[in-house]
């Protein structure tokens, strides 16, 4: 059977879509070159499955730096706490929200979800190709609408509308390796740079490679372009064997990604290990500790202050004889090792590619896409969305709400469309 909608891409956007419109009557067939569903969606939050954040609509717009506003009406129409209802009364899946009101199913089981959106869409009846590559789509040229898909075996499947919903750049062992962006490009939209977000980050200097596996705590990582502040995370962040990771570095790098691309080295992330002191009350504090070791060599004094891991490379820094006695240490000194343990600078050279990203920035132009539908304007018929989109947001179910939303969206409309067009047919008969 000629199917109404094809959904192209079976990740978190492509399963709501296929979802919702099967519910909505819809004939739908889902395709994804992988040999099974939701790839991408089995990894997320650590495999745990970060659902969305149970966030008003401010929030969720605030969190999404790549064309929030665009989002407005999707978040609207099928925000977190619809999102929650729909995994707990339609498929099954118990939440649970966490630390940062973020949700995850209550079995901490990714698998669950994956599991629990296949059943429910064969109950639907959603024909499911999988291990199906497409090629691209068929766009009549005249009537500037879409008719279906190309498959790379050659063959052809029509359908009244196409939802791709075939992710970006990121981890491309999922799946994601942007085509979509070719087959969009060949519609005439227009592709917005792409580039990693919430991906790690690597550093100029050698000394964060040497703390490898060492995370820190409640500190403050802030951002400096060309001697320009530009924002700060507060949390926790974690050093590499290239650099520095960790959740307060992947929520940054989606404003250093661009910058060090182009123009690697211009940005510098001070470190404040110690963002509940002031400098006067650190000062104070290193004095009270300098006075109890007073006897001890300066290599030795700082066990109180800092993880034993970052000391060695914390007193290389500082440029203080390591052993200096404590007592000899000048007032000039402490207050240089003071205002380091308040901006200790790493200078950022590029990002990690986008094997290691979780999300992609950049796609499809959104000024070419429809808000409130998720239509090309373009092309008729024919539907962006998720990552594919230049659309992205930080961590802490952000992503996955926007992939859900907007798969609602355009899966709504289509089959609103369709069913408009068959009672139009009925009445014309």
């Amino acid at each position: 059977m000629r199917p109404d909608l094809i959904v192209v891409g079976g990740g978190a956007a492509g399963v709501m879509a296929a979802l919702i419109a099967a519910k909505e009557g819809a004939q739908v067939t889902l395709i994804e070159k992988n040999k099974t569903l939701g790839r991408k969606l089995a990894i997320t939050g650590g495999g745990r499955c970060n659902i969305t954040n149970q966030s008003d609509l401010a929030e969720l717009i605030r969190n999404t730096p790549g064309n929030g506003r665009f989002l407005y009406s999707a978040f609207q129409r099928f925000g977190p706490e619809q999102v929650i209802r729909f995994f707990e009364d339609e498929l099954g899946v118990k939440l649970k929200v966490e630390r940062g009101h973020r949700v995850f199913p209550v079995s901490d089981q990714a698998r669950e979800v994956v599991e629990a959106i296949s059943r429910r869409l064969q109950r639907l009846g959603v024909e499911i190709l999988t291990g199906v590559k497409v090629r691209g789509l068929i766009i009549d040229r005249i009537e500037k609408k879409v008719g279906g898909v190309y498959l790379e075996n050659g063959k052809a499947i029509e359908a009244t509308a196409v939802i791709v919903a075939t992710g970006g750049l990121a981890y491309p062992g999922t799946g994601s390796t942007g085509d979509a962006f070719t087959w969009a490009e060949a519609a005439g939209h227009r592709i917005m740079h792409c580039f990693p977000s919430l991906v790690p980050l690597e550093s100029k200097e050698e000394w964060p490679k040497q703390l490898e596996g060492l995370s820190l705590t409640n500190v403050k990582l802030t951002v400096w372009h060309n001697h320009q502040k530009l924002s700060s995370e507060f949390g926790e962040m974690l050093f590499t064997g290239f650099g520095v990771s960790g959740p307060i570095v992947l929520s940054l790098s989606r404003q250093v990604a661009p910058l060090v691309a182009a123009e690697p080295g211009s940005v510098i992330l001070e470190i404040d290990l110690k963002p509940a002191l002031s400098e006067k009350d650190l000062d104070q504090r290193v004095q009270r500790d300098f006075s109890e070791f007073s006897r001890k060599l300066y290599k030795n004094s700082l066990d109180e202050l800092l993880p034993q891991k970052i000391i060695p490379v914390f007193i290389e820094l500082s440029g203080i004889d390591p052993l200096k006695p404590v007592h000899q240490i000048t007032r000039e000194e402490r207050l240089g090792l003071v205002r380091l343990l308040k901006n200790l600078p790493i200078t950022i050279e590029r990002t990690r590619p986008f094997t290691e990203a979780i999300v992609t920035a950049g796609g499809v132009n959104t000024k070419e896409i429809n808000p409130k539908t998720m239509e090309s304007k373009l092309i008729s018929g024919l539907y962006f969305t998720g990552e594919v989109v230049d659309v992205d947001a930080f961590t802490g179910g952000f992503n996955l709400q926007i992939a859900f939303s907007m798969g609602y969206v355009a899966a709504w409309e289509v089959a609103h469309q369709i069913r408009a067009n068959m009672k139009q047919a009925t009445e014309v008969i």
